[in-house]
């Protein structure tokens, strides 16, 4: 089985949820990913964390981050 070669990252030197939404500190890109693969694990104010094995590549979470702090990451 070959592994995946491209994935969704966060650059965690600009993710803030803070930031994004000063209110409940809830990452944009949560929701935004209807693959349920990235998670505020630590709770809010927190940031995310992709579980990038299981990404599928659709980028939602890029388009919904207003920090742009998710990028796509390739492999070689």
């Amino acid at each position: 089985m070959q592994s995946k070669k491209t994935f969704a990252s966060v650059n965690y030197a600009i993710c803030n949820p803070g930031i994004c939404n000063p209110d409940k500190g809830l990452c944009e890109c949560v929701p935004a990913c209807t693959h349920k693969v990235i998670k505020q694990i630590d709770g809010a104010f927190e940031q995310p964390m992709i579980f990038q094995d299981m990404c599928m590549g659709c980028w939602d979470c890029i388009e919904a981050c207003p920090l742009d702090a998710v990028f796509v990451k390739h492999v070689t």
